[in-house]
């Protein structure tokens, strides 16, 4: 008899211990996404790409700068086509070829693209749409917080950084 409690009290002990008596409604199976920004994928006709942490940063003058990392985990090269923000079209800068585990990164110490909406008039804490268009993958539409240039974005600006270039002499006769 002593054995059988033994055992009935361990095994109920393990069955609460390791969290299975918690249920479908465990505080550990209620994951949170931990970034303000959303994330979406394309993984259909042989196509893998991934959008992470995108969100639209409202920066002066009116003016709406795309945030995030586009990744194509594909084996075929893609294309970005274009970035539509509340259905308006962005100006886009940087490559726009996609290929395999290369990504497109908007903002940032390592960004490589830059996408800004002018007269854009959205207020922080909305939410807007964001399509993205892809040459093979077609397109993705994520509905994206809006946040203002503080905090982690206090650095974001519309301004495009255009590099420049030294005046080449001109030969006088």
């Amino acid at each position: 008899m002593r054995r059988t409690i033994s055992a009935l009290a361990i095994a109920a002990l393990a069955v609460s211990l390791t969290g299975c008596g918690a249920g479908n409604n465990a505080s550990t199976r209620q994951v949170k996404q931990v970034t303000d920004g959303v994330e979406g994928s394309i993984t259909k006709d042989g196509n893998n790409i991934k959008v992470v942490n995108l969100l639209v940063v409202a920066a002066g003058g009116g003016n709406a700068v795309l945030v995030g990392t586009i990744i194509n985990n594909g084996d075929e090269e893609d294309a970005l086509l274009g970035i539509a923000i509340n259905g308006s079209t962005a100006t886009y800068t940087g490559s726009n070829a996609l290929p395999k585990n290369t990504p497109i990164i908007f903002e940032g110490e390592r960004a490589n693209a830059k996408a800004v909406l002018g007269g854009f008039g959205g207020s922080a804490g909305s939410h807007v749409k964001v399509g993205l268009f892809f040459a093979k993958a077609g397109e993705i539409t994520l509905d994206a917080i809006v946040r203002d240039t503080r905090d982690d974005y206090a650095g974001v600006t519309a301004a495009i950084a255009v590099p420049m270039v030294s005046p080449t002499p001109t030969p006088t006769k």
